[in-house]
């Protein structure tokens, strides 16, 4: 296809030169302004304990909550299953491992650096719910 063709075989005048056209960059007059903070703080509706700091600390305290106990759950669930285990497989219960029985090792020794796991886990994310609320209140 020549310069001036169309797509369907006919040809058009040639109307423009052809030149790159100019960029242009269109900004906001406040682009450099500095954001301005919010007329009322969250930090102060928390101070003053109003009612939307009350509904933001129930989130803090809910999300706290639902953590724990959703923890619990699943380290009583683990730890409740053994038990149950030696119950159901009978021949568990009277093995011996280095002449200690199988049932001694589990609930004596074998439990604790499942709840030391457990408990950093805990931790770990507590302060994350923390760091999170702290994120929203900066932010407000």
């Amino acid at each position: 296809m020549e310069t001036g063709d169309t797509p369907d075989g006919g040809s058009r005048p040639e109307t423009r030169a052809a030149r790159p056209s100019a960029r242009v960059r269109i900004t906001s007059p406040r682009m450099d302004a500095a954001p301005r903070p919010p007329a009322w703080p969250l930090a102060r509706d928390l101070d003053e304990q109003t009612a939307l700091g009350e509904v933001y600390l129930r989130s803090l305290l809910r999300a706290q909550i639902w953590l724990g106990t959703s923890l619990l759950g699943t380290v009583l669930l683990a730890i409740g299953a053994i038990p149950v285990v030696f119950a159901m497989v009978p021949a568990l219960g009277t093995a011996r491992l280095l002449g200690i029985p199988l049932p001694w090792l589990l609930l004596g020794l074998a439990v604790h650096p499942v709840l030391l796991v457990a408990a950093w886990w805990y931790i770990r994310m507590a302060e994350r719910n923390e760091r999170d609320f702290a994120g929203l209140v900066d932010r407000h």
